[in-house]
Order: C-alpha cells, then sequence, then structure tokens
C-alpha cells in the first residue's frame, strides 16, 4: 500500500498502524516547496552513506544544448521542458517515456537569450511552460497535446543594431537582440498562471571566434534601444490575459537621483547632468528594459507575490537614460491577484554594470531578538544576500560577501577597469537553498573578472562619434566557483567550498544535512551542510548548469539533474536528465 503526499505532508503513521506503508514525495513547484527553500524534508540518502549513490537512469533527449530547466515530479511522473521548448514526461522512477510534445517554434521571431527554458508549471491537470518565441502553452498533463497557446509578446521581434564594426576587438561577432522571450518557468497561483519577459534589456554580445569558448564580451550603447519588460497573469483555464505589471512605469521611472544604493554603496553619478538631460530623454522609460528573468515566489498568508527585475536598457550605457531607471535591477512585490505593486527595492538604482535581481527570490523567517521576522531573501549578482521584510520591503540586513569584490561601482575607462562581480554575476540566475533547521541559506557562486571598458568609433564625416561599453570576461586563472554557507539570521558567512568552474545551477539541501549542486566540468556533488566538506561527487558527460531536486518512489529517495552545458560559459553540451539513488 503506498500514500502519496506532498513535502510537508502527514507522516504515514499518523494514518495508519499495523502495516508497512511506503511514502512517495513529490517535487510539485520549481521551488520544491511554496516558500521556495529548495529543501527537501528526505532522510534516506544521508552524510553517513551519500558515498554509496550511484546512477539509476538517464534519459538522453536528443537535444545538445542549455540545459537550465528544474524537473517537476508529481504523482510518480516527472515533466521537463527542454531547450527550444519540446517537454517530456517520463516515469519518474524508471525514466521511461511518457509523451513527448514538440514545440512548433516561430523561427521569423530571432530568439533574444538562446534555448534554455527554466522549467514547467504542473497544476490542474496541465503543464504550462513559456516559450523561446514568446508564447504561453497548455499543455495536457495525461497526454502533452495542446491545450491552449496564448502568445505573450504579441509578436513584437527584436530591435538589433548593424553594428559588426564592433567585433574587431574581439574577432567575433554581433548577436544578441532586444527581442522578448520567455525563459522562467511559470508558477500557478489560484485560477492564475503568471510569467514574465526576458531580453529586454538590449545588452548586445561580441561573441568568440571559437564556438567552444566563454562568451567574448557584452556592448552597451546609448539610444532608442529595447522595449519595457513585464510580468503577468494568465487564466489556467483559457490563457486570457487578466492583469500585467510593466517593469518600467509610464510616469517617475527617473525616481529620486540617488546617490547610493539603498544599503549605502556610492555610485559613480553626475546627478545635475542627469537631471539637466532629464528633458531630452522624457520617452526614454518606452525602451526601459527590466526582464523577468526568474520564478516569483508568493506568500500564500498575505497574497503578495515577489520577483526580481532585469538590468535597465540600454545595458551599461546611461548616459540616454537619467534617472534611477525604476523598477529595473530591483526586487518588487506585488499582490497576486491584481498585479499592483506593494513595494519595490532597487538594488542598484541607474544600473550600469548588469547587476540583475536575477537568481530567484526565498521565503523564510528571521529569528531576532525572540520575535519572528516574516523575510524574503534573494541573491544578488552584486554577492551579497539581501534580506528584506517581506512585509514592507525594509532592507534587514546584507550578508558577508560570498564572493570577492573589487570596483564594483566604477565607471569604464579607456584602458579598461577590472571590476568583480560584474556582470556574470555574484550569484546569478542560480536558484538557493535554504535550510530553516539549521539556519542556513546555501548560495552557488561565481568569481570571475570582467575588464570594463569604454570605446569610441570614427564616425561617417557630418556625424558624431559612436561611444560604447563593453564588458569582457577576463581570460585569467582567477576565475572559479564558491558555494557559500550564510546564516540566514545575521548574514554571517559560516563555510565555503571552492570549486574549479565559475557555478551556475543552483543547489539542493536535504534535512539529513546534505547539500548538492553541480559543475560545468559535468560533476554532480554533494556537501556536508554542517562544514562544507565534500561528501561524494557523480559524473554527467556534459556541464551540471541545472539545480539538482529529490524525491522519493516506492520508499526510494533520487537525486536528479539536468545535464547540457552552457555555451555562454564555454560549458561541454549535452542531453542528458540523470539520476541516482542509494543500491
Amino acid at each position: 500500500m503506498r500514500i502519496r503526499h506532498i513535502l510537508g505532508g502527514l507522516s504515514c503513521l499518523m494514518l495508519i498502524t499495523a502495516c508497512s506503508v511506503e511514502t512517495d514525495e513529490e517535487w510539485p513547484l520549481f521551488g520544491g516547496n511554496e516558500l521556495h527553500q529548495r529543501h527537501s524534508t528526505l532522510t534516506a540518502v544521508t552524510p553517513a552513506n551519500v558515498d554509496a549513490l550511484t546512477p539509476s537512469w538517464e534519459f538522453n533527449t536528443g537535444i545538445e544544448a542549455t540545459f537550465q530547466a528544474t524537473p517537476i515530479v508529481k504523482k510518480g511522473v516527472m515533466y521537463v521542458s527542454l531547450p527550444f521548448n519540446d517537454v517530456v514526461a517520463l516515469d519518474a522512477a524508471s525514466g521511461k517515456k511518457i509523451w513527448r510534445y514538440r514545440h512548433d517554434w516561430n523561427k521569423s521571431r530571432e530568439m533574444c537569450c538562446g534555448p534554455a527554458n527554466r522549467g514547467v508549471a504542473v497544476a490542474n491537470g496541465r503543464v504550462f511552460m513559456g516559450t523561446v518565441d514568446g508564447r504561453l502553452i497548455a499543455l495536457d498533463a495525461g497526454n502533452g497535446k495542446k491545450v491552449w497557446d496564448q502568445d505573450v509578446t504579441k509578436g513584437q521581434s527584436g530591435i538589433r543594431e548593424d553594428i559588426n564594426s564592433l567585433a574587431d576587438d574581439t574577432e567575433g561577432q554581433v548577436s544578441g537582440t532586444s527581442g522578448a522571450g520567455l525563459n522562467m518557468a511559470p508558477m500557478v497561483y489560484q485560477d492564475k498562471v503568471i510569467i514574465g519577459i526576458t531580453g529586454v534589456g538590449y545588452g548586445l554580445h561580441l561573441d568568440s571566434p571559437d564556438p567552444d569558448a566563454p562568451l567574448g564580451a557584452v556592448v552597451g550603447i546609448a539610444g532608442k534601444y529595447g522595449r519595457r519588460g513585464f510580468l503577468a497573469a494568465f487564466d489556467v483555464d483559457s490563457g486570457e490575459p487578466l492583469w500585467q505589471f510593466d517593469t518600467v512605469p509610464e510616469q517617475g521611472w527617473e525616481g529620486n537621483f540617488v546617490a547610493t544604493t539603498p544599503d549605502g554603496e556610492p555610485l559613480p553619478r553626475d546627478l545635475e547632468a542627469e537631471k539637466a538631460a532629464a528633458a531630452d530623454y522624457a520617452d526614454a522609460w518606452r525602451y526601459g528594459g527590466g526582464s523577468a528573468w526568474s520564478t516569483p515566489a508568493i506568500d500564500h498568508e498575505t497574497e503578495t507575490l515577489f520577483f526580481g527585475t532585469g538590468n535597465p536598457s540600454p545595458q551599461m550605457e546611461g548616459s540616454s537614460r537619467p534617472g534611477d531607471n525604476l523598477y529595473t535591477s530591483s526586487l518588487v512585490a506585488l499582490d497576486a491577484n491584481t498585479g499592483k505593486i506593494k513595494w519595490y527595492f532597487q538594488q542598484v538604482p541607474h544600473d550600469m554594470w548588469g547587476y540583475d535581481v536575477a537568481s530567484p527570490p526565498v521565503l523564510f523567517d528571521v529569528q531576532r531578538d525572540g520575535e519572528r521576522i516574516p523575510a524574503v531573501g534573494q541573491a544578488g549578482k552584486t554577492g551579497w544576500f539581501y534580506v528584506l521584510n517581506r512585509n514592507t520591503g525594509k532592507l534587514l540586513f546584507k550578508s558577508d560577501a560570498y564572493v570577492p569584490q573589487q570596483n564594483m561601482f566604477q565607471s569604464p575607462s579607456s584602458d579598461g577597469t577590472v571590476i568583480y562581480p560584474g556582470v556574470l554575476g555574484g550569484s546569478n540566475w542560480s536558484p538557493v537553498s535554504v535550510d530553516a533547521e539549521r539556519r542556513l541559506v546555501f548560495i552557488a557562486g561565481i568569481h570571475w573578472p570582467v575588464n570594463y571598458s569604454l570605446h569610441k568609433l570614427e564616425s561617417k564625416q557630418g556625424e558624431e562619434d559612436l561611444q560604447y561599453s563593453s564588458m569582457s570576461p577576463l581570460d585569467t586563472d582567477e576565475r572559479y566557483g564558491l558555494l557559500s554557507a550564510i546564516n540566514i539570521d545575521t548574514g554571517k558567512l559560516v563555510w565555503q567550498h571552492k570549486t574549479d568552474n565559475p557555478l551556475l545551477g543552483g543547489v539542493l539541501s536535504t534535512a539529513s544535512g546534505l547539500v548538492f549542486s553541480g559543475e560545468g566540468s559535468g560533476e554532480l556533488f554533494a556537501l556536508d551542510a554542517e562544514n562544507g566538506e565534500k561528501l561524494w561527487s557523480g559524473e554527467t558527460t556534459a556541464g551540471v548548469n541545472a539545480p539538482p531536486i529529490s524525491y522519493q518512489i516506492d520508499g526510494k529517495q533520487y537525486i536528479a539533474v539536468t545535464a547540457g552545458g552552457n555555451k555562454l560559459f564555454g560549458y561541454k553540451s549535452g542531453d542528458s536528465i540523470k539520476t541516482w539513488t542509494l543500491p
């Protein structure tokens, strides 16, 4: 006899006695549970036996490309979105294919942000997914047939400047647009499917001439490029729009022209010059950017939704967008029923460095002076973990730095200014994990210095020279990953584990005291949650740059992850969904 229950559900012993009961435990949401803590209550795999983990099953998708999806496991079925938006449903115990949806990608729309998709939502007998061509799709969870198809971006294509002459410095070709796609895993709340658009920040890439090498450079050019981002809700049954929150407001996006970040870091701004130029750029908000990269978290008690916004547009070049550029590079709280704003916390006003709020927010309580304060935390690309009162938006504290920091709010220079974290992060889009019992948050971090440069190109006679900025990852041995444990009540760093590769995929923790994450080399590893000691590693054939999950079927605990590498970081491509379990 089996009883299925969701994370945190009742123990079988409370329901049945005098019989042997095997429990199943699911991974029903992008963040594992409603608080998005990515923490499994399972305890079969422990620090004492984790070294006995062995491969259980592996499924090859046939699509070798950047793979970032979080698998969803419900009622013994695993649902995974693939690069370019195919979806597979697998038997979660065996890996056997149940069905496959093949996406009819509209190739007339240029992709803004690569082929990766970060996952699906499964609810109401349906599987919901955002696509690279800007659509929100509902599939029948039983057979994978399309139920409805909503064009979220209304067919608006990207804007791309013909500036291949900028490639001369790196011998690369220009890629990237300000077109809009959907990368995040949707969130289902009550009768709504909630998702945001990405790619509106207008950052051009100078690709490396070596297709297997990391990104060559990110380029910012002043001008009327890009569009506004938004987060929107759609009816679960019909796909019809219900509400939309624009990440850049029509009025007041200039803000208060602040001289520092809200936590007191000085910014290199000429505020008088910005104010004087504001009238000349009165319509800059129309192109303002603010992508929504990561799945929101929702406080069900207060019906408040929390999500992060991307950089302003154009990226890294602020002369054509004077002001604070609200609500970009911010953590934003909305009424989950209406989409109306409750508060915002702009981590970096007038962002010039690509410090998107990219890592998903996580909910927990802070314990302080015998009081429990409802909090929302977010791992910044800046290298700090920000903890705010989730009812008011007030900053409770920011953590110790979990990656090295240098010149992080400095202007570009003609000779180049070496800064870090910079555009790569910090913590990039990687989800964190929170172990509330141990009072720890685990963060996957990146140390990779970048060179922030100012350039001028001579233009035709009678035209002004073109000025632009670029941020190029340095080819240096001083690049690595750091998995950090930070106390969620104090922000103090407890331990760190250094990896050869910058960490990109995300983190899973378990009640037994384990922390799992993956490397671009193809390794999935487990650490002791108490001290960061490495206890186990398993191999895949491609970079592990997606967050691992854990679930249980017939009393057997599985660890699962997708492995497909990451082109921008130079990690080897692949097409694997792989699981491990104890013998």
